[in-house]
């Protein structure tokens, strides 16, 4: 058989299992990515039917899907939610930093992986799913919650801190020297002081250039900016992820409004397929050895994540459900988790184990921060009448 007609009969039967996975997740209320990554799993390296021929282009799919993942967390803010918000959050922020980010480098630590595995890991623990979380956020009804705002800065703050973090990762990964790596970042920290201004002052002519009332020509200028931004970004040594988050921010308005709208569905097929893709060259075989320290991390990240939340709702004057219910929505981890991690293991710098944990702990980390979203207020609730039951007693 054509090694074409293979290719396209394995990525029909890829895309069309990615369906029926969503489809289940979305009849038991979770998130797909732990699907998503559990097909990987069966079809990669060590799985049940290994698939070949498809590299190529799971492999370019895989990085437009970050692309875009990050392009829509960009255009859900604009420049001026984003400095109002990391105003109102920075303190929260800082101890999400203390509190998430320390696990993960101790784990990275003890586990021989040296100073470079432990700041992977830190950013592997520290940043939560804004995907997830805005999704069950939306469908448990609570947008309009006094509590949700505070979410929201705090995620906002971890955006930011990414936009830091990535590139400084990057360099020591690419094995850069010190000068190297301040350089790095200094092009970072540039490249977002000029957008923010930019978007802050001219962000109508930036979303300008991209309108159009044609939606295939608007969704062709679009995507076009955000993979030419990106990849200029890379170049400069500063994270294609950051670059399409970056151009985000700069789009506003009624031009953001309808550029998520158009892109949504190309999003999810494309970071569909980065989850498959991380799954695939994951094998199976290297989880078992590293699941007690999967579990272990989900059990004192999903502590440490709640503390912040719940901090960050008391400092608001928030009442103890909000703040149980902001604690419980920041649990999630997910695609930035899974990003960091494949940076880490395709840079050959940190041993190949730091996949396999990190596929564990986000298969854990995303199903269990929906459940946990879900079950805080009827698990509040219940306390509160227990609590009240044996006052009166």
């Amino acid at each position: 058989m054509h090694s074409t007609t293979i290719a396209l009969i394995q990525l029909g039967a890829v895309f069309f299992g990615l369906g029926l996975l969503g489809r289940i997740a979305w009849k038991i209320g979770v998130s797909p990515i732990p699907l998503y990554l559990i097909g990987g799993l069966a079809f990669g390296h060590g799985g049940l039917v290994p698939l070949n021929g498809i590299d190529e282009f799971t492999h370019l799919a895989s990085e437009i899907g970050v692309v875009l993942l990050l392009l829509l967390l960009g255009l859900e803010y604009s420049a001026a939610e984003l400095v109002t918000g990391l105003k109102r959050s920075w303190t929260a922020g800082l101890v999400d930093i203390a509190l998430n980010a320390t696990p993960g480098a101790i784990a990275g630590l003890l586990l021989g992986w040296g100073p470079v595995g432990a700041l992977a890991m830190a950013g592997v623990t520290y940043i939560s799913s804004s995907g997830i979380i805005a999704k069950v956020l939306g469908d448990l009804g609570r947008l309009g919650n006094r509590e949700t705002p505070v979410v929201l800065s705090v995620l906002v703050f971890e955006d930011l801190a990414m936009a830091v973090y990535l590139p400084i990762l990057t360099a020591l990964l690419a094995g850069v020297s010190f000068l190297g790596g301040l350089t790095a970042v200094g092009i970072s920290l540039l490249a977002i002081t000029v957008v923010l201004v930019i978007a802050l002052r001219f962000g109508k002519y930036v979303s300008a250039v991209v309108d159009s009332p044609d939606p295939e020509v608007f969704l062709l200028k679009l995507l076009g900016s955000a993979l030419l931004i990106a990849g200029l970004a890379s170049e400069l040594q500063v994270s294609a992820a950051v670059g399409a988050f970056l151009l985000g921010i700069a789009i506003s308005g009624s031009t953001a409004e309808n550029a998520t709208r158009i892109l949504e569905p190309l999003r999810d097929l494309f970071a569909a397929m980065f989850f498959v893709v991380f799954g695939l060259n994951t094998d199976p075989a290297s989880i078992p050895p590293v699941l007690g320290a999967a579990v272990a991390l989900a059990v004192i990240t999903t502590a440490t994540k709640v503390a912040t939340g719940w901090w960050a709702a008391k400092r608001q004057g928030i009442s103890n459900l909000g703040r149980a219910r902001a604690g419980a929505a920041l649990v999630a981890r997910g695609e930035f988790s899974i990003v960091i991690a494949g940076l880490t293991v395709a840079s050959g710098a940190v041993d190949g184990k730091l996949a396999a944990l990190a596929t564990a702990y986000v298969l854990l980390m995303a199903v269990l921060g929906p459940v946990a979203a879900r079950v805080v207020e009827p698990l509040a609730h219940a306390v509160r009448k227990r609590r009240d039951a044996t006052a009166a007693a």
